[in-house]
């Protein structure tokens, strides 16, 4: 007989009521994100006030703009098998300390080439936290709560992000090596969570699913309450190696296609306009594009606070196809419109940073929904991984073609891409909201 069905007070894993551990968690996880978010978010405004000193060309600027998108590349794709073998939380409670170091040593680099370095290492670092921050949190968060609990994750890279830029602006004064001082801080959220994270148990559910059955139900008892019972046990895969491979099987290939295109065809235009938005704004004739940027960084703020109170509220295919349509219409007028007032242009600048930040607790969200606990970071990793490719050449790329066509010519490709994101949701996406995630573990959906 199931062990669940022994007890009238047994409490189902995925139906466990909110402790102050599962705040715990968030905030440890939260605590990442936002380092990820300004640690993203603070080169475009250092790179700003760095030309002269480095005698940065464009190349260079694309470059460094790019690098760390290139790095989260190989550090997402890397680290979800790994986090499938080994769990979630090896990586988890030790990289936001070699992303602090790494963070720290900007401030001493003396040449594009050694910054250059740096970012990409930044980057493998942020990539093996965007996987198992999703992971570790999905996986103890009671399904009722789920997507609520996960949005915060969005609110706080958006509020990484938009931090970095309230520091930028106001060091921007501070003279010659102000971008020295602007890298420097984003070691200080690094650090301040890592206690957080050292403390931090490993997932129950990964635990159960690889023969450590005994010590999933003591962290449950512990964390949780006696009377909730630990996840069920799972199949494993036979081999790390294969776990790709079943992503891209008939089973799971139309999921793993919809991660990889909905998020990549969301951050290519969140990170080209977002990176380099002061430039965009000013290059449309605002004449302030520092102010331009804190309007953007506030909407991006708002619109991530605004999407966590309707992420649990709409079907999850709702919100993403209504997300990419609005966000594709906003960005068309924007390219079309030659003559649009100053006005207007930063209001539609604002609705769709407002509207693609929303959107973003999708990705936190979502994609840990689309897949069986071990194949859930690998999944979550190849999705990043594909979306940084587009979005670290989209970065590289967009100063280049807004000196070579304009920039409503690289608006212009932001409407494309979000078009493209709209037809695959609406031809593949499945409704997600209220499953259970030990539901996929159970039986896979079907082809």
């Amino acid at each position: 007989m199931d062990a669940r069905s022994g007890s009238d007070a047994a409490i189902d894993y995925d139906d466990a009521p909110l402790r102050a551990f599962h705040v715990r968690v968030a905030f440890a996880s939260c605590g990442g994100v936002f380092s990820d978010g300004y640690g993203l978010g603070i080169i475009g405004i250092a790179l700003g006030h760095a030309p002269s000193r480095l005698g940065l060309t464009p190349l260079w600027m694309g470059l460094l703009g790019g690098a760390s998108l290139f790095g989260l590349f190989a550090g997402a794709l890397l680290t979800g098998p790994v986090a499938d073998r080994f769990g979630r939380r090896p990586i988890f409670a030790y990289n936001m300390a070699i992303l602090g170091g790494l963070s720290l040593l900007q401030g001493v680099a003396d040449s594009a080439a050694q910054l250059l370095a740096l970012r990409v290492g930044i980057g493998f670092l942020l990539g093996t936290d965007y996987v198992v921050s999703k992971a570790l949190l999905s996986e103890f968060t009671p399904r009722a709560i789920r997507g609520r609990m996960l949005g915060l994750l969005s609110i706080a890279w958006a509020g990484g992000y938009a931090c970095a830029y309230f520091a930028g602006f106001s060091l921007g004064g501070s003279g010659a090596e102000a971008w020295r001082w602007m890298l420097l801080t984003s070691a200080v959220p690094c650090l301040l969570v890592l206690p957080f994270r050292i403390s931090m148990p490993e997932s129950p559910r990964w635990l159960t699913n690889h023969g450590h059955a005994e010590r999933a139900a003591a962290i449950v008892r512990s964390k949780l309450g006696a009377h909730v019972l630990p996840p069920c046990a799972t199949a494993v895969p036979d081999a790390v190696h294969g776990r790709w491979r079943q992503l891209l099987s008939p089973v799971w290939r139309r999921r793993t296609l919809v991660a990889c295109v909905f998020f990549t065809c969301q951050v290519i235009p969140y990170f080209a306009v977002g990176t380099f938005v002061s430039q965009v704004m000013s290059a449309m004739n605002i004449a302030n594009g520092y102010v331009g940027g804190l309007i953007y960084n506030l909407s991006l703020l708002g619109g991530a606070i605004a999407g966590l109170a309707i992420v649990d509220k709409l079907p999850r295919r709702v919100f993403l196809i209504s997300s990419f349509s609005t966000a594709a219409a906003t960005m068309l007028i924007l390219a079309a419109w030659t003559d649009v007032p100053v006005v207007a242009m930063t209001l539609l600048f604002a609705i769709f940073a407002g509207v693609l930040s929303a959107a973003s607790n999708l990705v936190y969200v979502y994609l840990p929904e689309l897949f069986p606990t071990d194949l859930r970071a690998s999944g979550i990793g190849l999705a990043i991984a594909a979306s940084r490719i587009g979005s670290a050449l989209s970065t590289f790329l967009l100063p280049i073609v807004v000196a070579a066509f304009g920039v409503r010519a690289a608006l212009g490709a932001c409407v494309a891409v979000l078009a493209v994101g709209a037809m695959v949701c609406r031809r593949w996406a499945p409704e997600t909201r209220q499953v259970p995630l030990g539901l996929l573990d159970l039986s896979p959906p079907a082809v």
